[in-house]
């Protein structure tokens, strides 16, 4: 396939040409193959890698630590708390330390600086397993869960994010599509007259770029008609993520129920659009925060229906599978 990433690191989607995305897309379908057929693919025996969480995660971790121990690594998993990182010793520090101890790094926190320093002084590749401002190894899952259902060209289709804003989700979203030429719509509403499904103006200028070059179209809108013509993929993501204050739940409850996906709002998409979602998802109250929300504000379900969520349309556990085979092709990709 002619590209090499030996090396790199993967911290923002920006930092690699289309080239390279479909590159790591059709590695991952590779070793879904592998996988699936039960084939050993320990290609980077002998190698050990570290995930660093200051964010707890169910599928990050797992699909981190069983992608690298079919790749034949050995994993080390240091959990909040378990590292002195930012509290007794600086970021740099740590870095240095690790990197001398370990071949690869994967950083899951806040500030996405923290995994810039990481990358700058680990001397070892780095991979971001989500920041707050990028969620780079979800949209590649993404992306390749569209390409199983729509084929490996995925230019002129659309996927269209619903919510209240555009954060580490949705960035990196808006990024891959614009490298790949599929048309990226923000769905969500405008509060007090002020448009708020926007996103971080630096990235959705170099987006728009990107797009020119790649036929793209980038969009924001609070019409959720406009949101939903010709969607192929209809996406969304909890109210209030980890991290943020319970306090917002009240105000999201109130401006974002117009834009739960129902039923109804996916029969405005493309007949056979699918719906996708990062999880965990709150489409019931079988969560202590789902029954919490249910019993304060009487909302059972949340960003999306039950329904929907169970519906022949939905792939969230496709996607959540694909997490593993993405993420092995960036940690082969970079170590081998």
């Amino acid at each position: 396939m002619g590209q090499s990433l030996s090396g790199r690191n993967l911290l923002c989607l920006l930092d690699f040409s289309s080239a390279e995305i479909e590159h790591l897309l059709n590695l991952a379908t590779d070793f879904k193959r592998l996988k699936r057929s039960g084939v050993p693919h320990r290609y980077l025996e002998g190698k050990n890698i570290v995930l660093l969480f200051e964010k707890t995660s169910t599928r990050t971790r797992c699909a981190f630590e069983v992608g690298a121990m079919d790749l034949g690594m050995g994993v080390t998993y240091l959990e909040p708390g378990s590292s002195q990182m930012g509290k007794k010793e600086s970021i740099e520090d740590t870095a240095r330390v690790l990197g001398r101890m370990y071949d690869g790094i994967e950083y899951r926190g806040f500030e996405h600086e923290n995994v810039v320093e990481l990358a700058r002084c680990a001397g070892v590749p780095v991979w971001n397993g989500l920041t707050n401002d990028f969620h780079p190894t979800q949209a590649l899952a993404d992306i390749m869960t569209m390409r199983e259902e729509f084929g490996n060209d995925l230019s002129g289709r659309k996927l269209t994010y619903v919510g209240m804003e555009a954060g580490n989700t949705g960035h990196s979203l808006m990024i891959i599509c614009a490298k790949l030429g599929i048309d990226f719509c923000v769905c969500g509403p405008a509060v007090d007259g002020a448009f708020e499904p926007m996103c971080n103006p630096d990235v959705f200028a170099a987006c728009c770029e990107i797009a020119k070059k790649t036929g793209a179209h980038i969009s924001l809108t609070t019409d959720i008609d406009e949101g939903m013509r010709d969607a192929d993929a209809v996406y969304t993501d909890v109210w209030v993520g980890m991290g943020q204050s319970d306090e917002l739940w009240g105000n999201r409850v109130k401006i974002m129920t117009p834009y739960r996906v129902t039923a109804d709002m996916m029969s405005k998409a493309n007949p056979k659009a699918i719906f996708m979602h990062c999880l965990p998802s709150f489409h019931d109250t079988n969560t202590t925060i789902g029954a919490e929300i249910a019993q304060k504000y009487g909302v059972a379900e949340m960003e999306v229906t039950d329904e929907v969520f169970e519906s022949s349309q939905s792939r969230v556990f496709q996607e959540a599978e694909n997490r593993m085979h993405t993420i092995k092709a960036v940690m082969y990709a970079t170590l081998k």
